[in-house]
């Protein structure tokens, strides 16, 4: 019970990673909001764990300020521990032939709802003088894979915005970290591959040295690690849960 008694926040956590996240949260003591744009994905996984589930676009303003106000009624005050999980991918292509739509909506996504979710969260964690962010980042921000060069990107602001936050917070209390997983058995690994295929499979497996995908239960240990007070020291860090991949 290394979360009992603190509150969370997971986004995208209606699947995926972010589902299985938001299960071991809510199994080590912690009171989860399971956040999704699929609002009835939310409510499954929020009835399953008995949380609290929202509805948000984590891209509006708008609709994180709604959760942020949801937040604040249904746990009392600001989370102890924001999970920024929800993230997209555009198709594989060659990086000039990625439609500016698919461009936006990957920024969006990925890059500008960590600044969202910081606008909406920070000062309440600075009145409480303590927190935990979490940024799920990728390996693609370390080592970017070809013909999906603006994901790769997005993921490698991710991680330098967890840095430059984890400085500046880290006075007030607050720790800033990041994870970088390798692709998994997510509803993202087709996009990745552009076609699910055993063939493509093998493919990406190959460039993993342990040989397999990352499941949401690899991430969900990394991430428990990381915002309990277990890392109490630990701030500002881009952990590979990867297999590999990376060295």
């Amino acid at each position: 019970m290394r979360l009992q008694g603190k509150t969370a926040i997971v986004t995208g956590a209606g699947s995926g990673f972010g589902a299985g996240i938001a299960r071991r949260f809510a199994a080590e003591g912690a009171r989860v909001m399971v956040a999704d744009i699929n609002g009835d994905a939310a409510q499954a996984i929020a009835a399953e764990i008995g949380g609290l589930a929202q509805r948000v676009d984590v891209g509006s303003g708008e609709s994180v300020a709604a959760m942020a106000a949801a937040a604040e009624a249904g746990f009392g005050g600001a989370p102890d521990i924001l999970v920024n999980n929800a993230g997209i991918t555009h198709l594989p292509a060659f990086m000039e032939d990625v439609s500016e739509a698919d461009f936006d909506r990957v920024m969006l996504v990925n890059a500008k709802s960590v600044y969202l979710t910081a606008r909406a969260f920070v000062p309440g964690m600075k009145a409480k003088k303590g927190g935990a962010i979490l940024n799920v980042a990728s390996t693609a921000g370390v080592s970017p894979r070809p013909r999906l060069n603006w994901y790769n990107a997005s993921k490698g602001w991710m991680i330098t915005a967890t840095r430059a936050m984890a400085v500046e917070l880290a006075p007030f209390g607050i720790r800033v970290n990041a994870i970088n997983p390798v692709a998994g058995e997510t509803p993202l690994l087709k996009s990745f591959m552009g076609e699910d295929t055993p063939e493509m499979r093998a493919k990406f497996l190959s460039t993993i040295p342990m040989g397999r995908f990352s499941t949401p239960e690899d991430m969900a240990n990394a991430a428990l690690f990381l915002c309990s007070d277990e890392a109490g020291m630990v701030t500002g860090v881009a952990m590979e849960v990867d297999g590999g991949r990376c060295i």
